[in-house]
């Protein structure tokens, strides 16, 4: 009686130590952001095309990658890299194979409306079934669906932004894997946004408050805007860094961009967008010499204005369209009537005219840049804008390799993920596939995404989404 008794109670030991590391199992695919799909340790097999593995290497010809559940577990030449058994296989012969490109300064509650103030406008009224978390929910799936694996959304109402990045950590909704700024710290509300999209103070002991009530709502990072005095930034910085979370300051004119280096925030987001001259060469040397990380958000005006007088057509963009609810690309087209008056492009003279300096100076600078496209923003959207970014960036001559490497790993450090960034065993399976050679192609080939995995789950193929758009 006593063996069977004992061999009972060993019997129900291990099945509750099999439910508790079940739930552990769970638990630690919920922090990393993969969908239940991935639980099943499926095998997912890419083979047959170029490797761009988002390391300071040659890119790999004719190589294999071997994704299990959520992780990368063999990369190198299709020669020697055995197929497992069972496996799906992905053939990317003729195409590109490189890690999934990361925003490093998006706005998901827009999605490119004529004018800002007028989007909020237009959903209180005509578009008042889509609440704010909805349209984030769109913004995510035209990311993802554009080979936007990662992105840091820097502004936003709290709530809403906290949800959406919550509900695809645990695969409710599709995205990219996001960290969320909540409201911008600023001394001025933000016109024409939601009240809750900025958070004003008049002090710096308001600021540190506010950034601890951030923190305990769930942010990921702090977003500093407008107007902050250096004792401001000086406070926000030393709350955040309390609470280890980073500060990214929106910043162009050089006071301010200065008062940011100095008081330790961590990345300096606009300064190739600031029209104004050139940053003085010892505050650019300075900056890249602390290997402080910069954004220079350098399409969003500057380049997208001229952009669009020589083709405005891109703004009918069919690839675009179908990622658009009817209703919601019509209120966006309606929206785009004037928009060469919009305010938005008060100053595009200057900014059209200081745009190359001030970019070359940081490409020459050897800085660490990150790359980030402030998308939502008017004409500037969700599925385009960091294509066009990483575009400018090649076109006034950084390497295309170096563009794909600042958009992937060095995002991926801007975000402190070490699991992302690159295509290596172990790391997280986010990987996209272009037709062609992007590296050749001068980065065009990005436009035309054809395959999208994030964390070993397929969400496009063979240019077909393989979930539904949200409505």
């Amino acid at each position: 009686m006593k063996d069977k008794a004992s061999a009972k109670a060993v019997r129900g030991m291990r099945k509750k130590a099999a439910r508790v590391i079940g739930k552990m199992a769970l638990l630690a695919t919920v922090a990393f952001g993969t969908p239940a799909l991935a639980q099943e340790q499926k095998t997912t097999v890419l083979t047959g095309g170029m490797l761009v593995s988002g390391l300071s290497a040659p890119p790999l010809h004719n190589a294999t990658v071997v994704i299990r559940g959520e992780r990368i577990v063999q990369v190198g030449p299709a020669s020697e890299v055995q197929i497992p058994a069972g496996a799906t296989v992905i053939d990317t012969s003729g195409q590109t194979m490189m890690p999934g490109l990361i925003d490093a300064h998006a706005h998901l509650f827009m999605l490119g409306y004529g004018n800002e103030a007028d989007w909020f406008k237009w959903l209180k009224a005509d578009g008042k079934k889509y609440s704010i978390e909805k349209i984030m929910e769109l913004s995510a799936y035209q990311m993802l669906m554009s080979g936007i694996t990662g992105a840091i959304d820097l502004g936003g109402n709290p709530v809403e932004s906290i949800s959406v990045r919550n509900r695809i950590n645990k695969g409710e909704i599709p995205g990219p894997r996001l960290q969320v700024a909540g409201p911008l710290v600023t001394r001025a509300a933000f016109h024409g946004f939601p009240a809750e999209a900025s958070a004003v103070i008049t002090s710096p002991k308001e600021a540190a408050a506010v950034v601890d009530r951030l923190y305990a709502m769930g942010v990921d990072v702090i977003k500093a805007h407008s107007g902050l005095t250096r004792e401001d930034y000086d406070a926000i910085v030393k709350a955040a860094h309390a609470h280890k979370i980073k500060v990214h300051a929106h910043v162009y004119d050089e006071a301010a961009v200065r008062n940011a280096f100095e008081t330790g925030v961590d990345v300096l987001q606009h300064v190739g967008s600031a029209g104004v001259p050139a940053y003085s060469p010892e505050l650019v040397r300075r900056i890249a010499e602390a290997s402080r990380p910069v954004v220079l958000t350098a399409a969003h005006r500057s380049w997208i204005y001229p952009d669009t007088v020589t083709f405005p057509e891109r703004l009918q963009d069919p690839a675009a369209k179908a990622l658009f609810p009817a209703d919601i690309w019509d209120a966006v087209q309606k929206s785009f009537k004037d928009w060469q008056a919009e305010g938005y492009f008060t100053y595009i003279d200057r900014q059209v005219k200081y745009r190359s300096p001030q970019v070359k100076q940081w490409i020459e600078s050897a800085a660490v840049m990150g790359v980030g496209t402030d998308s939502g923003t008017p004409m500037n959207f969700n599925s385009d804008g960091l294509i066009r970014e990483m575009k400018v960036l090649a076109d006034e001559g950084l390497p295309p390799l170096q563009v794909i490497y600042d958009t992937t790993r060095v995002n991926a450090r801007i975000m402190s993920k070490p699991d992302l960034g690159t295509i290596e065993p172990g790391k997280l399976a986010d990987i996209i596939v272009v037709p062609g050679d992007p590296v050749y192609n001068n980065l065009t080939n990005l436009a035309y995404v054809q395959t999208v995995i994030k964390g070993g789950v397929v969400y496009k193929q063979d240019g077909k989404p393989t979930v539904p758009m949200p409505q």
